[in-house]
């Protein structure tokens, strides 16, 4: 096994659900800021970068956002709070700074680099997001992608899940997978985390002043874990009951 292979082996076993911190220890700024940075450079659907990071870290803001997460242990002991938020609802901005990107990039033979933004990217952005994303005429467009996703799956295999229904699904999804990276940077940086989907959402879309397209995905409580906060040993299924080979 590689060394990088142990070592992120160790940042896994390392990372538990921690349900209570030691409010004597400082979290130092920078392991936040840098586990934040990597949750960045998470994979995202179509690199749309549906998602916002709120850094909850004064003392009032800490006992407004624990009485938010029911109050649990972790987040009333929290050295800080990052809460996840899904914003489907920003499609338009992504879509215009992925055009301006491609606008400002040199135009270069595709041979020559296989980077190259071609109006192809241009069409992906500037018309296929916007008619997966902008839910205008929800219904009618559905209509529309049925009929072209029936068309397109009798001559082969083609993506089936575009309606509307899907999509807080995709943003979702995306959101989750910075939340995972950003837990296991905590982990790597010696610190403890604790994902928290227990909470109330509205008030939590009021406390941060979030519009009506915003989505809760989860609120992270991080700090120095204590052992108490660990519940028993790490249990798992085995590989053999959740692996399968075709």
């Amino acid at each position: 096994m590689e060394k990088n292979a142990q070592i992120f082996d160790e940042i896994v076993d390392k990372r538990r659900a921690c349900r209570l911190f030691d409010t004597n220890i400082e979290l130092p700024e920078g392991v936040v800021r840098r586990s934040l940075e990597r949750a960045i450079k998470s994979p995202s659907s179509s690199n749309m970068q549906l998602w916002e990071f709120y850094r909850i870290r004064s003392k009032e803001g800490l006992k407004a956002v624990a009485e938010i997460c029911l109050n649990q242990q972790g987040a009333q002991t929290a050295s800080e709070i990052v809460v996840f938020v899904a914003r489907g609802d920003l499609w338009r901005q992504r879509v215009d700074m992925h055009l301006k990107r491609i606008a400002q990039t040199p135009k270069k033979p595709r041979k020559d680099d296989k980077r190259i933004l071609t109006d192809s990217e241009v069409k992906y952005f500037g018309e296929l997001m916007p008619l997966f994303y902008n839910p205008s005429l929800a219904f009618i467009k559905d209509i529309y992608k049925r009929i072209f996703v029936w068309n397109k799956s009798r001559k082969g295999p083609f993506m089936q899940d575009v309606y509307s229904r899907f999509i807080p699904v995709v943003v979702q999804k995306s959101t989750a997978l910075a939340a995972q990276t950003f837990m296991l940077s905590i982990s790597a940086e010696g610190y403890d985390s604790l994902p928290m989907e227990g909470l109330d959402s509205k008030r939590m879309k009021k406390f941060l002043q979030l519009p009506k397209g915003a989505q809760i995905n989860m609120a992270i409580a991080v700090g120095k874990g204590l052992a108490a906060g660990i519940k028993g040993e790490r249990f798992r299924l085995p590989y053999d009951a959740v692996v399968f080979e075709r």
